[in-house]
C-alpha cells in the first residue's frame, strides 16, 4: 500500500480509538453512578472533561507510540488481543500519573469507575479491530474508490512492480495493462503475473487515456531509458496525470529514497539514517530540556563526586578524551575521572587483559581507583556528558561515541553507526554493555538507527534507568 494510504489508515484508526475511548469513558461513568454503593460518585464538569481529554490523549498516544495502528490489519486475533492490552495498559499508566501528579484532587477518583473504564475500553477496541479486520477489505472492495494504473516497461523491474501492485488488489489497485517503452524490438501480446494484462505500444497512451479511466502511470524502465521518455513525462504533467517512477535503480541499497529540492533542482536522496528534520529537531529540543533539568537535579551528586575524586586520588576531577561524533566529527568528551592519573600511558601494561575486539573493556581494570569502581558500576562517571548533550556533541540516546583509533579499525558496514549523533545510552546499554560482543554491539546500533523514533528513545531511557540504579548498566 502507498505510504499516503497507510498514513490515512493510521489516522482513521486513531479517530476510531478516540470515539471508542470516549464511549467507554461515558459508559463507565454512567454505570458507576448507577451502582448501589455506599459512596456516591460524581465528577465536576471541568474535572470530567480533563479526565476524558487526558484519557483520549493517553490511549491514542499509546497506540501511536507502540505503532499499533501500523499493524491493525494483522490476521491473528492473538496479536490484536496483545496489542490492545498493551495500548490500554500504557494509556492507563499515563492516566494514573496525570491523576496523581496533574489533577491533585482533594478526593480520590472512584476505583470501580477506573476499572470499568479500562476494561470496557479494551473490550471495545478488541471488538472493533476484530470486526475491522474483515470489514475493511470488504468495504474497500464494494465501496472503495478503485485506482487504475498503467505500467510502462516490460522487463524484470516492471514485472516486479506489477506483482507488488497485485498484492493490494483488495485495496482497490487495478493494473490496466503494460506499455512497451520506445525501441522495444518485439513486445509480447500480454504479460502474465497473478492475472493476465495486455501489452500496448507507448504510442497508444493518449488513446488509452481517452477510452479508459487511468489514475496513474508507473514507469518501471531501465535508467538509460528515462531520457527517451521525457516527452511522455511532460505530457503527463500537462494533462495532470499522476506519474510515478520506480527508483529501485540500486536494488541492494537499503537506504530510504526521498525527494528533496534545492532551488529549482529536485534531488533524489538516499539516506541510511533518520532524515526527518522535524522529528530530529524534536529530539534535539528534548536533549536540551532534559540535560538542563538533569544537571540541576544531579548537581548535589556532581559536587559530592567531584570532592571524592579530588580527595582520594591525585589528578584532575574531569577526564577529557577525543571521541568521534556525528558523521565522524571529533569532539572532547567529559567524564568523571575513574582511573589513576596516567591510565592512558599505562594501557600497554594491561592490554593483554582486554577480552574485547577493537574496543578496550577490561574487567576489574587495575588502573581503576577505589572510588572509580563505584562510579563505573552506577555510571556516575558519565554524568558530565550531559554537558556534551547540551552542547550538541551528543544526544541522550544514540550509539556510544567511539575513540578515533577504534573507528579506523571499523569494517565498512560498521561505519554507518557514525551517521547518527552519539548518545549516553542505546540498545546495547539495556543489555549490559560489557556483556555484549563487539559485532552484536555494532548491529544493535544499526538496528536502533534503522528503527529510530522518539518513542524508541523514550523506551530505551525507561529501560536504562533501572539498569543504572541497580548497577547492571556497566
Amino acid at each position: 500500500m502507498f505510504q499516503s494510504q497507510q498514513r490515512k489508515k493510521r489516522i482513521l484508526f486513531g479517530l476510531s480509538d478516540l470515539v471508542l475511548t470516549a464511549v467507554a469513558f461515558e459508559f463507565a461513568y454512567r454505570f458507576r453512578r448507577g451502582l448501589p454503593l455506599p459512596q456516591e460518585f460524581f465528577l465536576l464538569p471541568e474535572v470530567k472533561m480533563l479526565l476524558l481529554g487526558s484519557s483520549l490523549l493517553a490511549w491514542v498516544g499509546a497506540g501511536y507510540w507502540l505503532k499499533i495502528y501500523s499493524r491493525l490489519d494483522a490476521p491473528r486475533i492473538r496479536a490484536i488481543l496483545r496489542d490492545s492490552a498493551r495500548q490500554v495498559g500504557y494509556g492507563a499508566l499515563a492516566l494514573f500519573v496525570f491523576i496523581v501528579f496533574g489533577l491533585r484532587l482533594t478526593y480520590q477518583i472512584s476505583r470501580p469507575f477506573l476499572a470499568i473504564f479500562i476494561l470496557t475500553s479494551w473490550l471495545l477496541l478488541v471488538g472493533f479491530r476484530i470486526a475491522a479486520r474483515n470489514l475493511v477489505p470488504l468495504l474497500s472492495k464494494e465501496f472503495g474508490i478503485k485506482r487504475y494504473i498503467l505500467v510502462v516497461g516490460l522487463a524484470a523491474r516492471a514485472k516486479r512492480l506489477g506483482r507488488t501492485l497485485e498484492e493490494y488488489y483488495e485495496d482497490g489497485i487495478r493494473i490496466v495493462g503494460f506499455l512497451a517503452p520506445p525501441d522495444t524490438v518485439q513486445a509480447p501480446a500480454c504479460i502474465e503475473l497473478g492475472r493476465e494484462y495486455p501489452v500496448l505500444p507507448l504510442e497508444n497512451l493518449r488513446a488509452m487515456l481517452a477510452q479508459h479511466v487511468i489514475d496513474e502511470i508507473h514507469f518501471a524502465v531501465e535508467s538509460d531509458q528515462l531520457l527517451s521518455l521525457e516527452e511522455i513525462f511532460l505530457w503527463c504533467d500537462e494533462e495532470g496525470v499522476c506519474s510515478r517512477i520506480a527508483v529501485d535503480l540500486f536494488p541492494y541499497v537499503n537506504s530510504d529514497p526521498t525527494l528533496e529540492r534545492i532551488g529549482n533542482t529536485p534531488l533524489l536522496t538516499f539516506s541510511a539514517a533518520p532524515h526527518d528534520e522535524v522529528r530530529l529537531l524534536a529530539k534535539r529540543v528534548i536533549d536540551i530540556v532534559v540535560s538542563v533539568l538533569a544537571m540541576v537535579f544531579l548537581s548535589p551528586l556532581f559536587a559530592i563526586t567531584a570532592a571524592l575524586i579530588k580527595f582520594t586520588s591525585p589528578g584532575p576531577v574531569i577526564f577529557l578524551q577525543t571521541r568521534c561524533g556525528l558523521n565522524g566529527r571529533t569532539f572532547t568528551l567529559y567524564k568523571f575521572r575513574s582511573m589513576v592519573e596516567d591510565a592512558e600511558h599505562r594501557l600497554h601494561e594491561v592490554a593483554t587483559l582486554n577480552p574485547k575486539e577493537i574496543v578496550t573493556k577490561i574487567p576489574n581494570d587495575p588502573r581503576l581507583t577505589p572510588v572509580g569502581k563505584w562510579l563505573r558500576r552506577f555510571s556516575i562517571d558519565e554524568i558530565p556528558q550531559l554537558v556534551n548533550v547540551l552542547r550538541g556533541d551528543m544526544s541522550l540516546v544514540g550509539p556510544r561515541p567511539a575513540i578515533p583509533s577504534e573507528v579506523w579499525q571499523y569494517q565498512r558496514w560498521q561505519r554507518r553507526r557514525l551517521r547518527m549523533r552519539p548518545g549516553l545510552t542505546c540498545l546495547w546499554a539495556v543489555q549490559g554493555r560489557d556483556n555484549v560482543k563487539f559485532e552484536s554491539w555494532m548491529r544493535l546500533d544499526l538496528q536502533y538507527i534503522d528503527n529510530w523514533s522518539l518513542g524508541l528513545d523514550a523506551r530505551i531511557i525507561l529501560r536504562t534507568i533501572p539498569q543504572v540504579l541497580s548497577g547492571r548498566a556497566s
